[in-house]
């Protein structure tokens, strides 16, 4: 089984915009509809896709979650919170549209990852919602005060019981920062970095998944910016084991939602 944990779609009527911001310096791999990406992912012979939906606003919440849940295999329906809702209208919103997760996005939500009022939703969804999070900058060099590494580690120790998925290795564009606070602590780090995992030094993903274990990878693309058959060509060339090779293109996720 093969789990693409970190795609992105949007109906087709906004596709096009939402793509325009806020990554207009990556090139893209598809055009962010429900039809081109479940073609993609047949073609790259990926089962299921984590599709995530992110809300900019605090009013867009139910929509985007309305959306999330309506989404049929291959996909699974990740869905939003936002720190301007209360956790009590985060959680029913979730649970109405049946979303089995969702994905913070600070660089496109306007709050840091250190934001008290998303702490108290964190807290809200421990034990029921996988938590996908966006770690880095956008651009190599840009300032990054509102998703760093340390914030994910806060974040993990502050919510034992809440799972948690670090994407980009831990931290998008500052590996070293992931390096020093992420790797090692119990959360998930996806293997998600657009263009493509196979443009960061093999050497260094090789040490992240042997310091974190492999058993708390995921295989991620970050579709449409990202091609799911390179990024799995990508991660079958690292020559890890056949066994870890295949938890993390699928087996992880499979065992952390329950599959």
């Amino acid at each position: 089984m093969v789990i693409d944990g970190h795609v992105h779609v949007w109906p087709d009527k906004i596709a096009k915009r939402a793509l325009a911001t806020p990554s207009a310096k990556i090139k893209r791999f598809g055009d962010g509809t429900v039809a081109d990406a479940r073609a993609t992912m047949q073609r790259a012979g990926v089962d299921h896709a984590i599709c995530l939906a992110v809300a900019d606003t605090a009013e867009r919440l139910d929509a985007a979650n309305r959306f999330a849940g309506s989404l049929e295999d291959p996909f699974i329906g990740f869905g939003t919170i936002h720190a301007g809702r209360s956790p009590e209208e985060n959680l029913r919103s979730l649970r109405e549209h049946g979303c089995r997760g969702v994905k913070v996005h600070p660089l496109f939500q306007g709050y840091a990852l250190d934001d008290r009022r998303l702490w108290d939703v964190l807290d809200a969804l421990q034990g029921e919602f996988v938590c996908v999070f966006h770690v880095g900058p956008e651009q190599p060099g840009e300032p990054n005060v509102l998703a760093t590494p340390k914030m994910i580690a806060d974040i993990a120790r502050a919510f034992p019981k809440l799972d948690i998925v670090a994407a980009h290795l831990g931290g998008y564009h500052v590996p070293d920062e992931a390096l020093e606070h992420v790797v090692g602590l119990p959360v998930y780090l996806d293997t998600s970095w657009p263009p493509s995992i196979g443009s960061v030094d093999r050497a260094h993903v090789r040490t992240v998944i042997e310091r974190h274990g492999p058993d708390r990878i995921v295989f991620a693309t970050d579709w449409p910016m990202a091609d799911p058959a390179r990024e799995i060509a990508a991660i079958e060339s690292l020559g890890l084991p056949a066994a870890d090779t295949e938890a993390i293109l699928g087996g992880n996720f499979a065992r952390l939602l329950g599959l």
